[in-house]
């Protein structure tokens, strides 16, 4: 594994890199994430009206529809800004030391969109799996590119604010201390998997989804390292949560910005479960995409 280039993210790192620094920095972004989010909604319910306020909680809790789908996105950008603060108040680090040199960066997320988006294209589009015909209407297609332009914007904040935390900050803060590559691709990766264990709402495929969540987060963390900026990652969280989002989505809760939808919801275990082990296969497709395109 070549793994030279995350100096570039460690580097900055180091002058800061002790371990009870960065545990408590864990712990100060988790506070101002739930601050900044639960003062959004506190925020809502003392301006709006109530009628207006309880339905605005409504469509964010179950996100069916656009307003809802865009707020629950929007509000992940709480854990960016957090990280961004605690970055810099405790480790005097900025938004570059996070993402990496800004040419690189850039190119790199370019080249990695660019592979994934026709990776991606070609397995919904061509056999044995056409999106057509494995899926139902979502949103009106007019309404849906109306809305396209805020629908990216808000994947981004999201998505880019998980990875300025999960690898930006956390994975290069553990490289700058430990040499060892186990830790700090494995820790930022079962966090991350840990987030997304939600077993009351996915059920029996709780579990599973959670590895399927580590198993994306190993993928990111590798890119990561290997490249020495937070483009790949990025590129790779966002064609992949566009596709889940905007493009096909499962029916029910989190729907609401989707052009298609799966004939089933998170409730149809059976269905969803066989849906997994596919997931899992194009998280490899895409890593090795994403690598040939880099040629690391």
């Amino acid at each position: 594994m070549r793994y030279s280039r995350f100096a570039l993210l460690t580097e900055p790192a180091r002058p800061s890199a002790a371990l009870w620094r960065l545990a408590l920095g864990l712990v100060v972004v988790l506070a101002v994430t739930l601050g900044l989010s639960r003062g959004v909604v506190a925020l809502v319910e003392g301006l709006a009206p109530p009628r207006a306020a309880a339905a605005f909680l409504d469509a964010l809790t179950h996100a069916e529809d656009p307003l809802g789908m865009l707020a629950l996105l929007g509000l992940t950008g709480a854990l960016g800004l957090a990280t961004l603060v605690v970055a810099e108040t405790m480790h005097w680090r900025g938004l570059q030391s996070l993402l990496g040199p800004w040419p690189l960066f850039r190119a790199q997320a370019l080249r990695v969109a660019l592979a994934l988006v026709a990776l991606n294209a070609a397995v919904a589009l061509l056999p044995p799996w056409p999106l057509r015909a494995a899926s139902e209407p979502g949103l009106d297609p007019g309404l849906w590119l109306a809305l396209l332009p805020l629908t990216l914007l808000a994947l981004l904040v999201q998505t880019g604010s998980e990875e300025l935390f999960f690898r930006g900050y956390l994975q290069s803060q553990l490289g700058a201390r430990l040499r060892t590559p186990v830790v700090w691709l494995v820790v930022p990766s079962a966090l991350f998997a840990l987030g997304h264990y939600a077993p009351g709402h996915y059920g029996g495929n709780a579990a599973t989804i959670a590895l399927w969540s580590f198993v994306f987060g190993l993928a990111a963390a590798d890119l990561t390292a290997r490249a020495g900026s937070l483009g790949p990652a990025i590129a790779l969280h966002m064609v992949n949560n566009t596709m889940a989002v905007a493009v096909v989505a499962l029916s029910g809760d989190m729907s609401g910005l989707a052009l298609r939808l799966y004939p089933f919801g998170v409730g149809d275990e059976t269905a969803l479960a066989a849906l997994l082990p596919a997931d899992l296969v194009l998280i490899g497709l895409s890593w090795l995409a994403a690598r040939l395109a880099l040629r690391l």
